[in-house]
């Protein structure tokens, strides 16, 4: 039978040292690391976590106090204007019948991660944030812990693994471009 592999439980006994128990503790090792170890790193999924678990490290002035610049700025009232009287006339001009906080056509560029799947929505994300941290930087919850952003800082840590966008202009462009209703150039800096 030669070029032919017959199966010899004997010799895969000899290649773990003759020793029946190292095969089994080597199996049952390689199994506990893959269940506890690989899986849940392949299945983590990037989930939209909202503007507020950015807070705890933004608000500081040593961090140029990104987080009261945001909530007093226009992106965070990005939901909230869709309730006024000139939004509701901007939609019907545009042909989108009824509440403009429930048209898909303005929930997409007024609210964070809004036509991502339900599993990417943490459930501390609140639409009443608008246009929060997440919509230019990808869902935190891989990125949000001190460790791995001082890691994306110093450049040790794969942005895409921990789905960290940088956010530029191309970014600002899917939302402020010449299909918005008002849209107004815009200088990116």
């Amino acid at each position: 039978m030669d070029g032919f592999y017959e199966y010899n439980p004997r010799t895969q006994v000899e290649s773990f040292g003759g020793d029946p128990m190292k095969k089994v503790i080597v199996m049952m090792t390689l199994f506990a690391l893959m269940t506890t170890v690989v899986v849940p790193l392949l299945a983590a999924e990037a989930q939209y976590i909202g503007a507020n678990k950015c807070k705890m490290c933004h608000k500081s002035e040593k961090k140029g106090n990104q987080f009261d610049k945001w909530s007093n700025g226009p992106h965070a009232k990005a939901y909230a204007v869709l309730a006024t009287d000139e939004a509701k006339a901007v939609a019907k001009k545009a042909g989108i019948a009824g509440d403009p906080q429930k048209a898909k056509e303005c929930l997409i560029c007024h609210v964070t991660g809004f036509d991502a799947p339900a599993s990417a929505k943490a459930a501390t994300l609140k639409m009443e944030e608008g246009v929060g941290c997440e919509s230019c930087h990808g869902p935190g919850s891989l990125y949000k812990s001190m460790k791995v952003m001082k890691a994306l800082t110093a450049g040790t840590q794969d942005a895409a693994a921990v789905a960290y966008l940088r956010g530029d202009e191309k970014m600002c462009l899917t939302c402020h471009n010449e299909k918005s209703p008002t849209y107004k150039p815009f200088n990116f800096a």
